[in-house]
Order: C-alpha cells, then structure tokens, then sequence
C-alpha cells in the first residue's frame, strides 16, 4: 500500500503581530530575516495520520511526503522523513509559483500520477483540513476531483479493514463514522491529537531517506494549467487591517449614574 502525505511550507504562525508585514504594493507576505518557514500544523497531523496506518503494516505501507515550494522547501519535508516517511518528492519549479488552491490541486494530482506510474499505485492521499496561511481547505477535495476518488474530511481517527478505510469524521455536534473503498483522499481534522516528536536520530536518519525533486517537464501538464497561469483566484489587494481602538471613560458620582450613562451610549451605538 503507498500513502501520499501532501504538506506545505508556510510562515511560522506563531510569529508575533508586531513583526508581521506584508507587501501591499507586490501582495504578498514579507519575509521575515532570520525566521526559518515551518510546515503547516494541520500538514503535520496529515503525516501523523499515515504513519498510524504504517507503524500497524510497516512491512506492506510506503509512505511518501511531497510539497510544492521552493528549494527552502526541503526543510519540511526532511521533517516528514524524520517522523517516519519513506521517501519524499519536492515540486518545484518557478512555473509553480503564484498558484491558487486549483493550480496547487492540479499540480499535487500530477505528481501522485507520477508517483503511481512509476512504482505502486497511490491508494491513499492524506492531506492536512486547510494550510495555516490561506485557510482556504480546498486542495483535498481538488485532488479528489481530478483523480476521480472519493473524499472524506476532517478525520480524527483511521485505520484499514480488508481493502477499505474506516474513519470516524468530525461533525458539528459530534463524530460519524465512514467506510470508504480504496484509493482515497482524506483531510485530517485537529482533533486527531499532537503530531510524534522527532528526535535527533529520527533526523539523522532523515538525511539518508531518497528525496527526489521534479520540475514542470517532469509532470503530464500543461503548463498554462499551473501556477500564476492555471489560477482562478484573483487577488485584488492584501493588507494587515487597521484596527482602531478609542477609550472613553465616564464620570459620574455614583455606580448607578456610571451605569445610566454607560447604557445610554450602547443604545446610541445601537449595541443593545
């Protein structure tokens, strides 16, 4: 059986407010100096998830991290080969850059294409519930779309039956449970816990684990279909809100007047 992890390279979302920036003029986020990117929280649980289906079949489960960035991006992947990963695929390529959610689904769907044309078959494709950064919690589904599989998302808790996948799915109010044939993609939800510690000799090991990087030409795709060229977004301007905050203090001679008064102006304000 051969898992695909997808994961992506984002900024550090624990950064503080006061150091954030973003480029107005170019749209896009300012890198910090000094700051190394990190691998997006929910693209961890993703690789957390498959390596649970691996750790109960070690011998017949193969599973491969892939990531769409630049070179920088070797980082997080080397992180999902120190939690468990057999193998890793870098994707990159100036023509990849500027992508949306489509370009990105498009892309990811080729390299699983790929994958299965030259070695086993990828049955199962694991993706985080949504990045980070954008928020947005469509490639999953877009991968699905394109390679004709079926979709469950956010899932807590997996493991195989036979030659199905039984999961149990976060709802509003509670959990379902879902069976689902073979090949498939899921989104994990938070909800399945903490991503493994690796430690520093899972990291050794990591360096010795085969990475492969592939460009534009080494995917079936035009590339008019990708990146800047192949996206449906259109950015029309980024920017850090301004939020403006005024205080008022009211005097009054009493805790009784204080409160009238206090009253009075959220009814003005049309607050209550």
């Amino acid at each position: 059986m051969h898992i695909l992890a997808c994961i992506k390279q984002i900024l550090d979302p624990e950064i503080a407010t006061t150091v954030f920036r973003v480029s107005e003029e170019k749209k896009q986020v300012v890198e910090i100096p000094g700051m190394s990117p990190v691998i997006s929280p929910f693209d961890a649980q993703a690789v957390e998830a498959g390596m649970r289906l691996k750790e109960a079949d070690p011998e017949n489960i193969k599973l491969t991290v892939v990531t769409m960035g630049g070179e920088g991006a070797r980082a997080i992947l080397k992180q999902g080969l120190a939690m468990g990963a057999d193998e890793a695929v870098l994707l990159a390529d100036p023509v990849f850059e500027g992508a949306d959610a489509v370009a990105t689904a498009r892309t990811l769907a080729e390299a699983a294409k790929k994958l299965g044309a030259e070695g086993d078959d990828v049955d199962l494709i694991i993706t985080g519930r949504q990045a980070a950064d954008g928020d947005v919690g469509v490639v999953g589904l877009g991968i699905a779309e394109l390679l004709n599989m079926p979709a469950v998302t956010f899932v807590r808790d997996l493991k195989l039956d036979g030659g199905k996948l039984v999961v149990e799915r976060m709802l509003e109010d509670g959990y379902e449970t879902i069976e689902t044939p073979l090949p498939a993609v899921i989104t994990i939800a938070h909800e399945l816990g903490k991503p493994r510690y690796t430690s520093l000799r899972e990291t050794m090991k990591a360096a010795r684990k085969p990475t492969q990087a592939w460009k534009a030409g080494d995917l079936d795709i035009d590339e008019g279909q990708i990146g800047a060229n192949g996206a449906h977004r259109v950015l029309e301007r980024l920017f850090v809100p301004v939020t403006d905050i005024e205080c008022e203090f009211i005097e009054a001679e009493s805790a009784q007047a204080v409160a009238a008064q206090l009253a009075q102006k959220l009814k003005d304000a049309e607050l209550i």
